[in-house]
């Protein structure tokens, strides 16, 4: 039978805050308050819910399991746990009133597709010292730039009680990620047979805000620096990008320089924004889902909806293993569902729709992001006629050793022609190094004339 109706809720502040405008105070020191208490230190809900299928926040992984080597994929903490039952496109409707509008399409579209729903394990967790300044920033913090950038602000979450959708999406482009990282982002296109080309591309960034004595002051407005070079395919190896992401990108755009190895010069890239295509893509996913979402947030009014129960990819460490290949992941139209795990979690709703007047492919975008570590798990996209066009998704792990809870795959589908794009495909190569050393000169554009070869 259908599902209890959808119901939103806010948490510790008014409907009328959750709706408000960008530009508000930070929060009273009374509200701060809660944060380590009936609230975890990042803001999310400690205690479970009524029925107990979603249990209380106990500090998450606190420490690596024991047959984990630093540099090692990460050994899955929960591989015994069995799925407690499974949607499929027979009995989706069943569960609707947990499903975003894209997941319900995922299961009209393929029959193949299916959610193996396992226990929920409330596994994200942070750094003490992101803890500690995550609460300091919840009486400081404050939006700028009609919300485009943030101030008095350092290393942590800068809004764990959100008043409105630009501090939401503001908690996940500011989460704590590792002062420094080195990765493999290997990506594929399937044609909708199944049929694709591994591009294997090497991505580097340096997080200044993140690094501990840094404020946003000392930063020279950086959030981090990022550097991406393709391996392979021949054709496309040697291309690289350089970008300086900026903490208020109205008053600094993002600058974006790109090395084109058969003119062996190094451009500017102004194009490397919004929804222009991403790296390889195949036009499957733009710059501004790179990361689920990041950039320049000022074509879009951001509505935060409140907060709801939903099936979310979680603990994915099955799809995140050394002994899994991009083949035995890769199927037609989506990931094989036999790898994938997915858990009911508490999500905040933030609804973005476009601003009169400004141009984007998407007219509008509903995020969905963990209560518990504010990354963004689930997107749905608009066309520019209002119709659903694209659903996203983010299988994530507890990189334990750091630890952070973040995305070890993104996957992006076209409802409307049928392909899809999965990245982060390194299950075949070097876990993400987080230990991983660098400076800001190394993200010059003279550095990347040095670097580029080819």
């Amino acid at each position: 039978m259908q599902g209890p109706t959808l119901r939103f809720r806010a948490l510790g502040v008014m409907v009328g805050m959750l709706l408000a405008t960008p530009g508000l105070a930070a929060v009273s020191a009374q509200q701060a308050a809660r944060l380590g208490k009936d609230l975890t230190p990042v803001g999310a809900e400690r205690a479970g819910n009524a029925d107990k299928s979603i249990p209380e926040w106990t500090g998450g992984i606190t420490r690596p399991p024991t047959n984990y080597k630093l540099g090692k994929h990460h050994p899955d903490p929960f591989a015994a746990d069995k799925p407690l039952f499974s949607i499929t496109g027979q009995n989706y409707k069943q569960y609707a009133d947990k499903l975003s509008e894209g997941q319900k399409a995922m299961f009209a579209r393929y029959p193949s597709f299916r959610m193996d729903v396992y226990p929920t394990r409330r596994s994200a967790s942070f750094p003490q010292r992101t803890y500690d300044f995550t609460i300091k920033n919840a009486t400081t913090a404050k939006l700028v730039a009609d919300g485009d950038g943030v101030t008095d602000a350092a290393e942590g979450l800068p809004f764990p009680i959100p008043q409105n959708g630009y501090e939401a999406i503001w908690n996940h482009k500011l989460k704590y990620k590792g002062v420094a990282f080195a990765r493999w982002a290997n990506q594929a296109a399937p044609t909708a047979s199944g049929q694709y080309n591994l591009v294997r591309i090497r991505e580097e960034g340096l997080g200044l805000y993140f690094k501990p004595g840094n404020t946003i002051a000392n930063t020279n407005n950086i959030l981090l620096y990022f550097y991406q070079v393709v391996i392979s395919p021949a054709r496309l190896a040697g291309q690289v990008l350089l970008v300086h992401e900026t903490l208020n990108q109205v008053a600094q755009p993002r600058q974006a320089w790109i090395y084109n190895p058969g003119q062996r010069r190094v451009r500017r890239a102004p194009n490397v924004a919004y929804d222009n295509p991403g790296t390889a893509s195949d036009g499957l996913r733009t710059n501004d889902m790179t990361d689920m979402f990041n950039g320049a947030m000022d074509r879009f009014n951001w509505e935060l909806k409140g907060k709801r129960e939903m099936y979310v990819p979680y603990n994915s460490y099955k799809a995140h293993s050394d002994r899994v290949t991009p083949d035995d992941l890769i199927r037609p139209g989506h990931l094989n569902p036999d790898l994938l795990r997915y858990e009911l979690h508490r999500v905040w709703v933030v609804d973005a729709k476009l601003k009169p007047g400004k141009r984007h492919i998407n007219s509008r975008r509903t995020f969905y992001l963990d209560e518990d570590s504010w990354q963004i798990l689930v997107i749905d996209h608009y066309d520019g006629q209002g119709r659903l066009w694209r659903y996203s998704e983010a299988p994530s792990v507890n990189y334990y050793e750091v630890p952070v809870f973040w995305s070890t795959l993104e996957t992006h589908h076209d409802l409307q022609s049928g392909r899809y794009i999965v990245v982060g495909l390194d299950n075949q190569e070097e876990a993400y190094d987080f230990s991983f050393q660098t400076t800001p000169e190394n993200f010059s554009p003279q550095a990347l004339r040095r670097r580029g070869v080819r």
